[in-house]
């Protein structure tokens, strides 16, 4: 008999880079609320766990994602994740898939960029450039 194993990796699918929070609700049942349209365009689906690292506060958290109205650029934090950020922070949001490790090579992430200050698509990538070592520190 003959076994074969694949060693799985968790590896980023998608990322919202530098997404704008729009609007907070504490009373509304948890998750995050995103544009259908950028749903669509990072290939998040409807209460996927998403990854959110807020820009403003350093907080990290997980939670699900729910369709907002598309074309209305919404990010809304609800429930407990409204503790975690506030209406104008900049945060980026992630999902992961596991693939295995020899497939590393065919995987092409779904990076979504914006316009300054707004929801709004500028670009869409599949990768990210290599760091040099002239970056400046915060």
């Amino acid at each position: 008999m003959f076994l074969v194993t694949f060693m799985k990796i968790s590896i980023l699918k998608s990322k919202l880079h530098r997404a704008t929070i729009t609007n907070t609700h504490l009373d509304y049942e948890g998750s995050c609320a995103i544009d259908s349209e950028l749903l669509d365009a990072a290939d998040i689906s409807e209460y996927e766990m998403i990854h959110i690292y807020n820009l403003v506060n350093g907080e990290r958290f997980t939670t699900y994602a729910i369709k907002a109205e598309s074309g209305s650029g919404i990010i809304t934090l609800n429930g407990a994740a409204a503790f975690k950020g506030n209406k104008n922070d900049k945060v980026i949001i992630c999902t992961y898939a596991e693939i295995n490790k020899k497939d590393i090579k065919k995987h092409t992430p779904k990076l979504i960029y914006f316009k300054n200050d707004s929801n709004i698509i500028d670009k869409i990538k599949s990768s990210i450039p290599i760091q040099r070592n002239n970056v400046v520190s915060i």
